[in-house]
């Protein structure tokens, strides 16, 4: 979570909103872990990064991922004026460690005579190992072991953590393009949720419902939200699969 458009008093509603989905959390009967936190001068949150734990916790706050907008008179605000801000909410399944499997077919395994410094047999015979992986173009080779046995397992050593660090790189990436897409810029514009103080009202915009529950919302009682969402996207599943 991240404080976006309206500075001191968008840190502010940030600050509220994380209040807002712990309590949720707490409902709901999750656990919940802070991982970091970066504050803002005047109490509110720059960002905070957390994890909620718990069956079915992210098919529920997977709902609460985007840009979160307030409009209220601000602490700061010294002529009574209203002013809107925003917090954007990115929501991520956990990422489960990358595991590499690799296929023999899709390797290109070439052994010579070694070139390097050393002893007699290690110049004399074709004890280096070059091992190509086909699929991604990566080439490793060996040749400080005196067999083509201990060349070839630690040339497979090393394809194997680059191939894993191929493969955790590209499942950032994608990661990093999901949050992207879930919070866009922030901007006041791009919102999922409105919170109007002076009229007391919370209207999630996605499926049009407004609630005047405004405190009671801010203490984490978002089922009606949750519950509203989750409607919508069944319909829409079944809208697809009757269109099929």
């Amino acid at each position: 979570m991240r404080s976006a458009a309206g500075g001191d008093e968008a840190a502010l509603f940030a600050a509220e909103i994380y209040r807002m989905l712990t309590r949720y959390a707490e409902r709901l009967r999750f656990k919940l872990e802070v991982l970091s936190t970066s504050e803002s001068p005047i109490g509110g949150l720059k960002e905070i990064i957390f994890e909620v734990k718990g069956r079915g916790a992210f098919g529920v706050f997977k709902y609460e991922s985007g840009v979160h907008r307030v409009q209220r008179v601000p602490v700061t605000e010294s002529t009574g004026r209203i002013h809107t801000s925003t917090a954007t909410v990115a929501v991520l399944p956990e990422a489960e460690e990358v595991e590499i499997t690799i296929d023999p077919n899709d390797l290109r395994v070439d052994v010579y005579r070694s070139s390097g410094p050393g002893g007699q047999s290690v110049n004399t015979t074709d004890s280096a190992v070059r091992i190509t992986h086909v699929p991604t173009g990566l080439v490793v080779s060996c040749q400080d072991e005196k067999s083509q046995l201990q060349n070839k397992e630690r040339a497979m050593r090393i394809l194997r953590a680059r191939l894993n660090a191929l493969a955790q790189a590209e499942k950032d990436a994608e990661e990093a393009a999901r949050r992207r897409s879930q919070v866009g810029t922030g901007d006041r514009a791009q919102k999922i949720r409105t919170y109007n103080f002076p009229q007391g009202r919370v209207t999630d915009h996605r499926v049009g419902f407004t609630s005047h529950r405004l405190e009671g919302i801010l203490e984490g009682e978002l089922e009606e939200f949750t519950e509203a969402l989750i409607a919508q996207d069944r319909a829409e599943q079944l809208a697809e699969v009757a269109a099929r």
